[in-house]
This record gives C-alpha cells, sequence and structure tokens, in this order.
C-alpha cells in the first residue's frame, strides 16, 4: 500500500536541496530495510550512499533497534554537564581501544559539525595550555569540507558553503587542493602524483610564522568535495611538516571512520597518526545523531595541569553523550566488530575497484577514482550549466531504484559495508545505463 505524502510540504526548509523543484516532484522514503529504501510509492531503492555516508551496517539492523528500545526503558536523558553515565565511560573505552595507542580520549558530540568545531576548539587551548596562547592561526585545505558551522566553514574550502556567510573566522588560512592533475585520472588507490602540494603548508609557515599557528586540519580522502584521493607521500608529508613546526594535526575521519577504508579508521590504512581525529555518521550507524573527537593524550594530558576541582575545558553540548546515542554506538560497534564489517571494505575493494573502472569510456566521463568501498564519476560539465549533468543522473538513477550522491557533476558512491558482490554489479550496470542517456 503507498504511503501518503503529507498535504503541505511548505513548513519544512530542507538542508542543500533546490527546496522549490523538490517539493513539486518529492522523493519520500517511508521505510529502511538492509540495503534498500523503501518510497512512499512501495519502490525499492538500493542505498548507494550508505544514507549520507553513515549507515555502514545498512539499515533497520536488530541489534541496534533493540539497544536502542531498551535504553529509552532505563533512561532517556542523563544530564551531560557534572554527571555521568556508564554507557559514555563504556563507549569511550571501547572506540580508543580499536584506535592506535596514544589516541586514547574521547569527547563526545552530536554530529560532524560539532567534532570539528570541538576540535578547533581543543586546538587553540591546548596551545594556550602550554604557554603559546599566540598558535590561534588555523589552516584548512581548498575544496575541504569540514561541516557547516562557522568554524568548519572557515577551514573548509567549497565556495558554495562560505560565499553567503561574510568574513567568518579571522585568522585562517588554506592549502592547496590536489584535484585535477591530469596524469592522475583513472587512478585506481593513490595517485601517483601530486606529494609536493604538501609543501604548501611550508610556503604559508613561511608566510604567518609557524609560532602562529595552531592546527591544520584535512580529510585524509576529501569526500564532500568530489572524493579527492590523497598523493602518495602527501599526508605523511604533512605530518612531517607539522611535527617539525609543533602544530597539531587534526583528520576530519568523519566519513573515512568505521570501517570505510577497509580498517576501523584511515589512520590505520595509512599509518599516519594525527594528534586529534574527528568522527561522527557511521559512529551510531546514523540512526542517531553523535559523534567524538578522539585526542592524543598529550593533547588531553595539557588540560589537566589546574586543581582537580577546575573545570577544564569550557566546552560541551546538551546532548553530549547521550545515553541514547551511546546505547546505539554500542549496539553499532558490536555490529561492525561481529560481522566483520571493519575489515569487509578491504575484502570487497578489488572487486568494487573493477566495478567502479567499468564506466570508463562511458559518455561526458572525465575521471573515475576509488579507495576502499568509495568510488567517484568525474562528468565533463556542460558550460554554463554545471552540476546539471550530475544531477541528472541522479534523477535517472533514482528512477531505476538506485541512490547516489552528487556533488558538482562528480557522482559520488559509498554503500553500506554489508554490500553483496551482486548489489555492487546492480549499482554499475544501473549507472552504464545512466550515463548513456545523460546529455
Amino acid at each position: 500500500m503507498n504511503a501518503p505524502i503529507p498535504n503541505d510540504l511548505e513548513a519544512y526548509w530542507m538542508g542543500f536541496t533546490p527546496n522549490r523543484a523538490f517539493k513539486k516532484n518529492p522523493r519520500m522514503f517511508v521505510a529502511a530495510d538492509g540495503m534498500y529504501y523503501t518510497t512512499h510509492e512501495g519502490k525499492q531503492i538500493l542505498d548507494g550512499i550508505a544514507g549520507l555516508w553513515c549507515c555502514n551496517a545498512g539499515h533497520k539492523r536488530p541489534r541496534i533497534v533493540k539497544a536502542i528500545q531498551q535504553q529509552v526503558e532505563e533512561m532517556d536523558y542523563c544530564p551531560a554537564f557534572q554527571t555521568g553515565h556508564p554507557k559514555a565511560f563504556e563507549l569511550a573505552n571501547r572506540l580508543t581501544s580499536i584506535l592506535p595507542d596514544k589516541l586514547n580520549h574521547a569527547f563526545f558530540v552530536n554530529s560532524g559539525s560539532e567534532s570539528v568545531e570541538t576540535a578547533l576548539k581543543i586546538a587553540i587551548a591546548y596551545h594556550r595550555c602550554r604557554g603559546e596562547g599566540h598558535r590561534t592561526r588555523l589552516i584548512g585545505r581548498e575544496k575541504g569540507y569540514h561541516g557547516v558551522n562557522f568554524g568548519g566553514m572557515s577551514v573548509g574550502g567549497m565556495p558554495a558553503n562560505r560565499k553567503m556567510f561574510g568574513s567568518l573566522v579571522a585568522g585562517v588560512d588554506h592549502l592547496r587542493h590536489t584535484h585535477g592533475i591530469p596524469e592522475n585520472r583513472f587512478t585506481k588507490g593513490q595517485p601517483e602524483h601530486g606529494a609536493e602540494f604538501a609543501e604548501d603548508l611550508e610556503r604559508l609557515c613561511e608566510l604567518h610564522d609557524p609560532s602562529t599557528i595552531a592546527a591544520v586540519i584535512v580529510e585524509p580522502i576529501a569526500a564532500s568535495a568530489g572524493v579527492i584521493m590523497p598523493p602518495k607521500g602527501y599526508l605523511e608529508r604533512l605530518r612531517e611538516i607539522t611535527t617539525k613546526h609543533g602544530i597539531l594535526l587534526i583528520w576530519d575521519e568523519v566519513i573515512t571512520g568505521f570501517g570505510r577504508m577497509g580498517t576501523p579508521f584511515a589512520t590505520e590504512y595509512f599509518g599516519i597518526q594525527p594528534d586529534i581525529i574527528c568522527s561522527a555518521k557511521a559512529i551510531a550507524n546514523g540512526v542517531i545523531p553523535m559523534g567524538a573527537v578522539f585526542v592524543q593524550d598529550h593533547v588531553y594530558d595539557a588540560f589537566m595541569q589546574g586543581p582537580e576541582n577546575a573545570i577544564e575545558l569550557f566546552h560541551g553540548y546538551t546532548y553530549s553523550a547521550n545515553p541514547m546515542a551511546c546505547a546505539a554506538a554500542l549496539a553499532a560497534l558490536d555490529t561492525y566488530q561481529e560481522e566483520g564489517l571493519f575489515t569487509r571494505g578491504a575484502e570487497l575493494w578489488p572487486y568494487w575497484e573493477e566495478a567502479v573502472h567499468s564506466l570508463r569510456g562511458l559518455p561526458h566521463v572525465k575521471d573515475i577514482r576509488n579507495m576502499g568501498l568509495i568510488g567517484a564519476v568525474e562528468l565533463e560539465s556542460i558550460p554554463g550549466q554545471v552540476t546539471k549533468r550530475a544531477t541528472d543522473a541522479f534523477l535517472k538513477a533514482y528512477e531505476k531504484g538506485l541512490l547516489i550522491r552528487t556533488t558538482g557533476d562528480i557522482i559520488a558512491f559509498s554503500p553500506p559495508l554489508i554490500i553483496e558482490k551482486s548489489q555492487i554489479d546492480f549499482i554499475f550496470e544501473t549507472m552504464r545505463d545512466v550515463l548513456k542517456t545523460v546529455e
């Protein structure tokens, strides 16, 4: 039976959505299970993007559903300041146990945007605790995406996200991006060219004086800007330069965390340990808003120097470590670990890679790139109509029963980690048909 659409869609102002166009022809999901959404018309749509890079274990997972039900009966809310509850501490221990040594402390938030904002504040306050309060400058990267709060927008480098909101946070500069290097087109895995772009950080250190810089923040893979892979040696060089100058290195793993790279976090995959890691999205499988900031011991210890009864960090959120979110996250961790989802991306990587690159040679395909269970197809833009070609592909794919994600004229894929090979085949057979018909 078809589910009814609300008779008035105007009250809800949707984010990152052309509201007027959507409300003329709404795409309504009314149920989700496993790899699929169900529309209000009863149609099954394969989820090719894990909700929004967040439902890594798929939808309607029994263990998570049961954990939330039990938690709401036991305790729905606990004040986030001056009191605690056992699941918050259990979750922090469980999470830090799957991270490399030294990243032993977790600060809970409610979203990726809050995770970034928290990390930036911790970075600046850390230097002040150490007597280096002059370190206040933040360095982001062009095409970086770090959420939609003012700090995250400021260090982010996506012009459309910034242009309407004024001058943003002062004292921010940006590294050049590594997108569009001709020799890197159609690379499988990490590209060979572009490590030299990391030297941009030395240039900014010379420009601003490194003693004024608090932190550098990058995504290991710049996903929201179009799935931009780090050149070989690039991330390693950023770690070397930040260490040399006493600058904190923050990795935004809101998307790459929780199995997307075939490891629990990208830090394990690349073998590089940042000082701070931002996470969210898949931490609770997208079921309840939650995020966490992980810091190395030296960052945490810098705050633990004053009187024991004094607040060390004047920061936090009403819903930090919410009992419902903690219950969901613990159940999500159990699901990931018991079903081997942290490493399943590595097992499927070769099959996924060949499937993504099978689209090479189709009309308008300019580039294809992949790592882990992430893929991107970049299309040539129509002059004067950037985004139109990818938007048309999105709509055609949806009609054929597939949900994809677009940014500009780049199509991104990031399915739940429970995906089967037959479902990978469906994604790219569908996209082959779609790309043959897109004008």
